[in-house]
């Protein structure tokens, strides 16, 4: 039966309404004003909307957002603050959630032996190297991760940054230009795409996972350009897929271009002792010519690095501005990757047991008519329901039951793409897996995807 908000008027019709509103109101608030330049008012000051914020084109869209949410009855799902240690369950208000929006993998985001090297650190170093690494900020710590990062990539070196997208930023911003072309996979990360626009370098797109279509671009293109790097992930953090790897560093070969693999969402994850999509392939390290990684997700931290052979790392530490002009990595920081890193090493049950509960996920969500995409059922599973009204109505109602999980939204993912990301953790038991599934299932056939 159809809930009626008013006589005569049904709740699917109301939203509609509002939805075609909102519509209406986003296409006007991002149209460019017809005018030439200069955009000055007569007395020649500019026009209030080139300089006030409130009146920027983007906050205009949040603030359409935000109304159209507020008129449809559905309250943010975004900022919530937790308050403890965000695992396979979190703590958000007075109430204890079953958590599926964590990057923390493997769980160790405070394991005790974790949590002990971050201490430790902050006693010996302090909370800050209060500096650039190649000015004053250079602690043994850092060399002891890279050097551990190096060894599991079997490439030469290895450079931490702070930040994971700034890493993405900077080393193709640096390492490339105008006469270059970088070729991406269409559903490549927000941080590359910002490093292919600093570099300035062409940019072209192909089809998601498709090595031919990559090859076919090469064979026509390559010659017009002096270096060209191909970008994909090791698993796509919105889809849960992951590409045929082999079969692109046959193509780079073929073509003499270079391959740059993200592996934040795949590193801890893939392969029998969760090394990432080389250890899955058994490639060599020297298969791929730039390793990117972060340290937010499976090795409990935050940060980026790039391993590789010791010319690009020495490049990066000398002149990427996003390390050479950045502080050092807070010590506790590093220390508490390094000992994760560690863990990871010490404990190959973790990441199977991982892939064991991603597994049955999947296996549970097709089962019960979830559309779950492309995902390989790794630790990314995502339930496509179409609009943002509907992903964030099944969000809210799933919280609701007690289950954290979020919606994900245009831009993040292409128009009627909308979905919930479930990810998965290692600590996750077979039964939490069944009770989400289960409340997943319900709320779809309850209407609200």
């Amino acid at each position: 039966m159809q809930r009626k908000t008013s006589p005569g008027l049904t709740g699917a019709l109301k939203e509609q309404l509002i939805r075609r509103g909102l519509e209406a109101r986003l296409r006007k608030a991002t149209e460019a004003p017809r005018t030439s330049l200069p955009l000055n008012e007569p007395g020649g000051a500019a026009a209030d909307r080139y300089c006030r914020f409130d009146l920027h084109p983007g906050y205009q869209q949040l603030r359409i957002i935000a109304e159209g949410a507020a008129q449809l009855g559905i309250t943010s799902p975004f900022f919530k603050p937790h308050e403890g240690i965000a695992g396979a369950r979190t703590r958000i208000g007075e109430r204890e959630y079953l958590n599926f929006s964590s990057y923390n993998y493997l769980g160790l985001n405070g394991h005790p032996a974790v949590a002990a090297a971050a201490k430790a650190a902050i006693d010996r170093y302090g909370t800050s190297v209060s500096a650039s690494r190649a000015v004053s900020g250079e602690r043994s710590v850092h060399r002891e991760l890279e050097q551990a990062l190096a060894r599991v990539y079997d490439t030469d070196a290895a450079v931490v940054f702070v930040s994971g997208h700034a890493t993405n930023v900077t080393t193709i911003g640096c390492l490339f230009g105008p006469r270059d072309l970088v070729l991406h996979d269409e559903l490549i990360h927000n941080s590359s795409l910002q490093g292919i626009q600093l570099a300035g370098a062409h940019r072209l797109a192909f089809a998601h996972n498709d090595w031919g279509a990559l090859n076919d671009v090469l064979a026509r293109r390559r010659g017009e350009f002096e270096r060209v790097l191909v970008v994909v992930e090791g698993i796509y953090s919105m889809d849960g897929d992951y590409p045929d790897l082999p079969r692109f560093i046959d193509v780079k070969r073929r073509h003499r271009a270079l391959l740059m693999v993200d592996e934040a969402h795949s590193f801890g994850v893939m392969g029998k002792r969760g090394l990432g999509v080389r250890e899955h392939f058994g490639l060599a390290g020297g298969d791929v010519d730039i390793w990117m990684g972060t340290l937010s997700k499976a090795l409990a931290g935050c940060g980026g690095y790039i391993a590789g052979c010791t010319a690009l790392v020495e490049h990066l530490k000398f002149l990427a501005p996003g390390f050479l002009y950045s502080v050092g990595m807070s010590p506790p920081v590093t220390a508490a990757a390094l000992a994760a890193l560690e863990q990871l090493l010490e404990h190959p049950e973790r990441p199977q047991t991982l892939r064991e509960r991603g597994a049955l996920f999947l296996e549970l969500a097709r089962a019960a008519g979830v559309n779950t995409g492309l995902s390989a059922g790794i630790s990314v599973i995502p339930a496509i329901v179409g609009s943002s009204i509907r992903a964030a109505r099944l969000a809210e109602a799933l919280f609701a039951r007690g289950i954290n999980v979020q919606p994900v939204f245009y831009p993040a993912v292409a128009e009627k793409q909308a979905r919930l990301r479930f990810f998965m953790n290692s600590e996750h038991s077979e039964a939490d897996i069944r009770t989400a599934v289960a409340a997943l299932a319900a709320q779809q056939s309850a209407g609200f995807a």
